[in-house]
Formats: structure tokens, C-alpha cells, sequence
């Protein structure tokens, strides 16, 4: 039976599309422009030649194709966000199943902090920040990544997803995605060793927030207009507050050392990285080759994590 005209119109094009992708078919092809820095290049360029970048292959091209799937404005922040909450979900399942309570028995300002709290066996089979000494007997550094995106409670992943979507946005249209997500991991991840080397266990994003702020102060500092000092006043005025709440609440999980191990490690990134998105080819290959360097080393940390979870030394295959 022959093909329909409508069907026989989608064939043609995927053929075509197929013949242009792998060289073929590029007599009706059109210029594009260079996924790096916006040239426009020929219809059978491989390479720009401005900067020199691969057109059809290679971290600029394969980031712009992954564009196209994220949304257009502050990507990396909604990423961030679905993962922390996959997570969360996953932790929450697995407290369940293995018949943890996620409803404090009690009332009072305890109870509210516990409700949709996680096990700690749950914690550390999906990788916490454990204790220094721990890290170097059984060799597991990647823990100081996987935290970043764990949370040990409802109200605490609600609080940390707020904080996130008010200034992650802020900080990634200032400094460009890809360098965003290198200071957001980097910064966080300081903040664990720093709670780390006195011996807490901890989870959340909260030291890669305060590695947020602690850049936007560093960015307003020395600037004289009203604008800057009024949103450096502001930020110092938060990071008070977040540390008398995690002083008083300590007991509840609050963690100061990965929170002033964040802010002294965003504060310090902010005197030496420009603020303002990356200008002229070679600023925008670093600034993908760093987002892309760190996104390789959070996908090799998970990938240490579903090891250990699957290992028999988790804590949930005893």
C-alpha cells in the first residue's frame, strides 16, 4: 500500500536531516553561526574560522544542543532544583521502605523542623558529608558534591529551593551559567570539608547559597553607589541572620561551618572571577570548558554514590 502524502512528506525529512547531519544533502543547506562565538560560518564549515571551534561536534555545540532543552532563562538554577528535589523524593521513598517515621511524634518547633525527615542510614547510603577522618579511611571526597543536592527534611529543602530561586537567577545572569554552576558546586563543596574537619554529618545546598551571597558581596564591596552598598547591606544583613538561626537551631541540623566554609569560599571567588558573563571567544571556551569540567566531576561523584548505595558496605544492604 503506498505511503501517504503526509507521511511520505515526514520520511523525506528525516532523510534529509540525517544526510545533512553526517555531510551529505548540503546543497540546499543555509550559513549557520558558530555555536562558540556567534560568527557566521558557511553551510560546509566544520570550523569557525574565528575562534576555531567545532561547528558540528564539541563542547560549544553540544552545550547549544543542550540549550534547546532547558529553559532559556537560568537554566543551571532549575536544574539544580529538580535534581535536589528528585533526590529528596528518592530519600523520602527509601525512609519509607525501610520504615522510618516522616512525622515527628510531638509538637513544637522540633517537630516542624522533622517533618519529612530522612534516615540517617538513608543520608549516608546516598552520600552526606560525613566526618574528615572517614572521608580519608574509606576514601569517599565525593561526598563533598553528592551533600550538595541531599536535604534532611521537607522544611529544609523548601527553605534551601526559596533562597536558590531568589538568587541563583541573579548570580547565573550575572556570571553566565557555565561559571554560575562551577562557583555553585565549588563552593559548596568547601563548605562540607570545612564541616567535614570538625566531625559533622550534614546535607543541603545551603553552603553553595551562602557561597552565592558571600559573591555578591564581594562583587558590591568597594563600590560607592547607593544601588550597590543598599543590596551589600542587605546580604550581610542575611548572612547574620542565618548564622544566629544556626547557632540557636544547631541542634536541629543547622550547619554553620559549611555555611561560613560557603560564604569565605564565595567571598574569595568573587575578588578574583569578573563579575559579568564571559566576553569574546576565548573568555566563553574557558568559561564552557570549566562548566563542562564540572559537570563531568558531579556526574563521576554520583557515579561513586550508586556504587557505594549498591555496595555491601552501605548502610541499607546490612
Amino acid at each position: 500500500m503506498p505511503l501517504s502524502p503526509r507521511v511520505q512528506w515526514k520520511l523525506d525529512r528525516f532523510r534529509d536531516s540525517v544526510k545533512s547531519f553526517f555531510g551529505g544533502g548540503q546543497q540546499n543547506a543555509r550559513p549557520r553561526l558558530c555555536p562558540s562565538c556567534g560568527t557566521l560560518v558557511g553551510s560546509t564549515a566544520t570550523k569557525c574560522h574565528v575562534c576555531g571551534a567545532n561547528v558540528r561536534f564539541g563542547i560549544a555545540a553540544a552545550g547549544k544542543s543542550l540549550g534547546r532543552m532547558m529553559p532559556s532563562n537560568s537554566p543551571v538554577t532549575y536544574a539544580v532544583m529538580c535534581v535536589c528535589f528528585l533526590l529528596y523524593g528518592i530519600s523520602l521513598l527509601l525512609t519509607l521502605k525501610i520504615g522510618g517515621s516522616v512525622m515527628p511524634e510531638g509538637g513544637g518547633i522540633g517537630a516542624l523542623f522533622g517533618i519529612g525527615s530522612i534516615a540517617n542510614n538513608v543520608s549516608i547510603a546516598l552520600g552526606n558529608s560525613i566526618p574528615l577522618p572517614y572521608v580519608l579511611r574509606f576514601i569517599q571526597p565525593w561526598r563533598f558534591v553528592t551533600a550538595i543536592f541531599l536535604h534532611g527534611s521537607l522544611l529544609h529543602i523548601l527553605f534551601n529551593m526559596w533562597v536558590l530561586m531568589d538568587i541563583g537567577p541573579m548570580v547565573e545572569e550575572l556570571y553566565g551559567s557555565a561559571r554560575y554552576f562551577a562557583l555553585f558546586i565549588f563552593t559548596g563543596a568547601v563548605g562540607f570539608v570545612a564541616s567535614s574537619m570538625i566531625n559533622n554529618f550534614s546535607v543541603g545546598a545551603s553552603g553553595s547559597l551562602l557561597g552565592l551571597i558571600g559573591l555578591l558581596i564581594a562583587a558590591t564591596t568597594g563600590r560607592r553607589s547607593a544601588g550597590a552598598q543598599m543590596v551589600r547591606t542587605q546580604l550581610i544583613r542575611w548572612v547574620i541572620y542565618i548564622l544566629i538561626i544556626g547557632f540557636v537551631f544547631r541542634g536541629l541540623g543547622t550547619d554553620n561551618a559549611a555555611h561560613i566554609g560557603g560564604l569565605a569560599a564565595g567571598f574569595g571567588l568573587g575578588k578574583i572571577v569578573p563579575d559579568r558573563q564571559p566576553t569574546g571567544p576565548d573568555e566563553q571556551r574557558r568559561a564552557r570548558a570549566i562548566g563542562w569540567a564540572t559537570a563531568v566531576v558531579v556526574l563521576a561523584c554520583f557515579g561513586f554514590m550508586v556504587a557505594f548505595f549498591f555496595s555491601p558496605d552501605s548502610p541499607l544492604s546490612r
